[in-house]
């Protein structure tokens, strides 16, 4: 199989981009395909692939032309990506494929989202998080409690003394499947300073990443949540591959802000 591909990054959380406008060329995107593209030995690597599509190529309801059609790094589905997302859209911009000084509407599958474009950082309306209870989550054999968050994916966020104490994150956190039965992504937190937080996450589906987007925004909200801060407000959170900057606004939607890059593209024959 022949195709087009691109690779790209927001804050080092890298994506293999696949052109599919119309929706013919990888048809419903095997998740063995998905997975072996992703494989940082035997593929190109990342932490996760994007097809380029059309909203109409595949029946969604949105308002945007283009769907972000997200799938983890094993190759299932996820609901949203923030950092995905800022890549996707300017790929379509470098492409010529829309108007950076034009409003645009990328469909999701957690619904529209809103992206501007600055001089060097894209800005994604995340829309309103969702702050529930807390449960516990185990790492290297420490537990701690972990505010239930969901940002598009569903998160646990969890603040600790310092953010080597969850270990090497090679293997998956323990924690409560009734509350998250399908899956949840982990954040480790440090506060810095007022508004500044470094953070480390292990994706559902992905392992440890450079940075998570929705991760991020969940927990600049927990953090806000837990200060009491008044909206709107801005938090910087550092990654260990950046810095994005979150602010609640007034309207109690998450505007995510970072950059985005894409570094190679290609036609490739596929033979695995």
């Amino acid at each position: 199989m022949s195709f087009p591909w691109l690779k790209g990054h927001g804050t080092e959380n890298d994506f293999v981009l696949l052109p599919d406008h119309d929706g013919t060329i990888h048809g419903d995107l095997d998740d063995a395909f998905v997975a072996a593209l992703c494989n940082r030995r035997r593929g190109i690597g990342a932490d996760g692939v994007i097809r380029v599509v059309r909203t109409a190529a595949l029946g969604e309801e949105s308002a945007g032309e283009w769907f972000m059609d997200y799938r983890n790094a094993d190759g299932s589905v996820s609901e949203m990506c923030g950092n995905g997302i800022r890549v996707f859209a300017l790929h379509l911009a470098q492409e010529g494929l829309v108007d950076p000084a034009e409003p645009l509407v990328i469909g999701t599958r957690d619904g529209d989202k809103a992206i501007t474009f600055g001089r060097d950082q894209i800005s994604v309306d995340m829309g309103k998080p969702e702050i529930r209870g807390v449960s516990k989550v185990t790492a290297d054999g420490h537990t701690w409690e972990a505010q239930d968050v969901r940002t598009g994916n569903p998160h646990a966020v969890s603040y600790v003394e310092r953010l080597s104490d969850a270990g090497s994150l090679l293997v998956e956190p323990e924690y409560d499947t009734a509350t998250y039965p399908e899956g949840v992504n982990f954040e480790f937190v440090v506060r810095e300073a007022p508004q500044h937080v470094s953070m480390r996450v292990h994706e559902r589906g992905s392992g440890e990443t450079r940075s998570c987007g929705t991760g991020a925004c969940a927990v600049a909200a927990s953090t806000a949540h837990i200060d009491g801060a008044a909206r709107p407000v801005t938090y910087r959170v550092d990654v260990p591959g950046g810095t994005v900057h979150v602010t609640w606004n007034a309207d109690d939607h998450l505007i995510l802000t970072g950059p985005a890059e894409i570094v190679a593209r290609g036609d490739m024959e596929w033979t695995a």
